[in-house]
Order: structure tokens, then C-alpha cells, then sequence
């Protein structure tokens, strides 16, 4: 995959590849609050040029987050150009706090947990 663009800002590094897909990246240990949550997604919107695409977040090193960036990030009360997400994480226990989030907030587009990237890049073809 080849990198068309890539952004870096406190707390993540962002990029659309030649896929179609847009990957982010949280930075090791960052504490992830509303003004970075608003940020990212202004840049990830930003390289979604065309239709939408989907979104691949890789949280495996992140140190926190708060209620309201997570609130930010299930995109109910905005407009996105994201089709799907996909999240990566890191641990068992990332897993059930995730799918519990998930659960109580319902997203207004498809998102699923993994394991690896390979199996993100697997099923975000699929929302393109």
C-alpha cells in the first residue's frame, strides 16, 4: 500500500492509502481528549476527497480516553465521510470495554473490533 497523504498531530499520525482506506494511529501513551478527538476527525474527513471511505484506528498503545472524545468518535450528532471503522486493539480487556461502549452507543455506521491489521484491511474492502 502506498501512502497518498499523511498527517501527524498530537496524539495520532493519519494517512490515506492508495486503498481507499484511512489509517490513524494513537500514539504511545497518550491521554485522548475531546480537542484531539475534534482534530483527527477534521483530518480524517479532510483526505476523504471523494464519496466515503472507510477508517481504520489503530488504539493498541493508547493510554486513555475520555468519555467525551469517545462520545465524539461514535459519530451520532455530526457528519463524517466514514463509511466503516475498523478498530485494532490490543487486549482482551480492551475488548470487552469497547464492545460494551459500542454497545451503549450504537454508532450510525459499522464498526468492528480486531485483532490484527490484516483482518481490518480485510473487511474495510469491503465498504468501498
Amino acid at each position: 500500500m502506498e501512502v497518498l497523504e499523511k498527517i501527524e498531530i498530537e496524539g495520532f499520525v493519519t494517512w490515506m492509502g492508495d486503498d481507499r482506506i484511512v489509517r490513524t494511529v494513537v500514539k504511545p501513551g497518550i491521554d485522548i481528549g475531546i480537542s484531539e478527538a475534534r482534530k483527527n476527525s477534521e483530518i480524517v474527513n479532510s483526505l476523504i476527497v471523494e464519496g466515503k471511505s472507510p477508517l481504520i484506528v489503530d488504539n493498541r498503545k493508547i493510554k486513555s480516553i475520555t468519555k467525551e472524545a469517545r462520545d465524539h468518535f461514535s459519530i451520532k450528532d455530526r457528519e463524517t465521510n466514514v463509511s466503516a471503522i475498523a478498530i485494532i486493539i490490543g487486549s482482551s480487556l480492551s475488548r470487552m470495554i469497547a464492545n460494551f461502549y459500542l454497545g451503549i452507543n450504537k454508532p450510525k455506521i459499522p464498526v468492528k473490533l480486531f485483532n490484527s491489521e490484516e483482518k481490518a484491511v480485510k473487511w474495510c474492502k469491503t465498504f468501498n
